[in-house]
């Protein structure tokens, strides 16, 4: 793990300042990659991004808080970004340094009048996980091994500054005004400020756990609310391996298959039956463990989107099979969504019918069969080689304005999320559409 931090920007100024100095960092390795360049040095345009990306994670992961957390969110999308900064910004995922021993007391004493040695029979000082929204150590009372979630210093504070902070240089570079994506900011700022509520958390984590106990191969942690305030969360400790440490113990077919199949069924159930979900899943948020042919331990239920009764009815019908026999129904659809609008000129409204058709098609084969092996590299590389299609087309690169409804973004997030958990799971899935084609990755 990374030295630990003795002290944390927090204040509007302290925050635009360490931003600024990165911006002035950046535009220096542009200098000199073309000074190279003009000398006839070699500097490839993968080197300016790699020491780019190292700059920009260096700052977000000394700022902490949302503007790291959206960090951690493009990692996830891997077309989103080149290679070299979505390396970079992975590690929020699982590290990034931690805060110091004196802010960790300092954290417990503002809450509850005493240091964390006093409040718990033995407390690790050091963080076990650092990451966007806080940091977590581990500690013990009464012979029980808890996982102690302790927030950043101003993490809450600061998140309309560090929106209003990133919003101007998004903006410009994306050729936008802020009325066009302000629904998209406010369902952002909505869904992080709920983050940093950890009292919120704690009771959406044991409403979920409650809510879901009959789902197979799933574990919860118990919460302490005693032990917890709204910035301080402790809950139980749970065995188990990050993705990457687990799948290098080489589990079996049979394991990946039920640890795919156990987090294909918590997402539906929750999505379908609950109308809301974990909407962070990115793997720094899951213990796994072949236990019983496969566990899942599910962590953090800070990010929960709630999703409207017609909004999924929309979403569902969006991925449906019938959708795609019916150019009417699909273009209805698009129009509900606000994705297509009245006053679309005709090519533009072929257009996006064009490009969703096939998105959709794509996107939604797992919700149109009856089986689906997400081991199956053809179908990631598809899924690949479409967001390089669309980020490459001439039209489309001219039509930058944002549109669909602001509830698709964290179920978007969801689902990419839990595409890529079971691609590296490299998981076969009975997804329980019992009428659909049972031939695997066809559409």
């Amino acid at each position: 793990m990374d030295e630990p931090q003795t002290s944390l920007p927090t204040t509007k100024v302290a925050r635009a300042a360490r931003f600024a100095k990165t911006g002035i960092s950046v535009g220096a390795n542009y200098v000199k990659h073309y000074a190279k360049r003009a000398v006839g040095a070699e500097s490839t345009t993968e080197d300016l991004h790699a020491a780019n990306a190292a700059e920009l994670y260096g700052a977000l992961s000394e700022m902490k808080g949302s503007v790291l957390k959206v960090a951690q969110m493009m990692a996830m999308e891997k077309n989103l970004l080149p290679t070299a900064y979505a390396d970079q910004f992975a590690k929020a995922q699982y590290q990034t340094p931690p805060l110091s021993g004196p802010l960790v007391v300092k954290a417990f004493r503002d809450a509850f009048g005493q240091s964390p040695f006093g409040l718990f029979d033995e407390f690790e000082p050091e963080a076990r996980q650092a990451a966007s929204i806080g940091q977590v150590h581990l500690a013990r009372k009464n012979g029980v091994q808890l996982a102690v979630k302790v927030q950043y210093p101003g993490v809450a504070a600061s998140i309309k500054s560090d929106i209003n902070l990133v919003k101007p240089i998004a903006l410009r570079v994306m050729g936008l005004n802020e009325s066009q994506v302000r629904p998209y900011l406010e369902e952002v700022e909505a869904r992080l400020l709920e983050e940093t509520d950890y009292a919120l958390e704690l009771r959406r984590g044991q409403e979920m756990a409650a809510s879901c106990a009959h789902i197979p191969h799933l574990q919860f942690p118990a919460y302490y609310p005693a032990l917890s305030s709204a910035r301080i969360l402790t809950m139980d400790w749970l065995p188990g391996q990050h993705l990457k440490e687990f799948l290098a113990t080489n589990p079996s077919q049979e394991v990946r298959d039920q640890l795919g199949q156990t987090l294909w069924d918590f997402y539906q159930f929750q999505l379908n039956t609950l109308h809301k979900v974990h909407a962070d899943p990115h793997p720094g948020n899951f213990l796994l463990r072949a236990d019983g042919g496969g566990t899942v331990g599910v962590l953090d239920f800070g990010c929960v989107k709630e999703v409207p009764v017609d909004v999924l009815a929309m979403f569902t019908a969006l991925l449906a099979p019938e959708t795609f026999a019916d150019e009417a129904r699909l273009e209805a659809l698009l129009v509900e969504a606000t994705v297509l609008r009245p006053t679309d000129p005709a090519a533009m409204r072929a257009l996006y019918l064009r490009t969703l058709r096939v998105s959709l098609e794509l996107v939604g084969r797992p919700f149109r069969q009856a089986n689906f092996d997400f081991g199956d590299p053809a179908y990631m590389q598809s899924l690949y080689a479409l967001g390089d299609d669309l980020m490459a087309d001439p039209e489309l690169k001219k039509q930058r304005e944002p549109r669909g409804s602001a509830h698709f973004i964290y179920l978007n997030r969801t689902y990419v999320g839990l595409f890529a958990l079971l691609t590296e799971l490299r998981a076969r899935v009975k997804t329980g559409f019992a009428d659909a084609p049972t031939k695997q990755n066809e559409g």
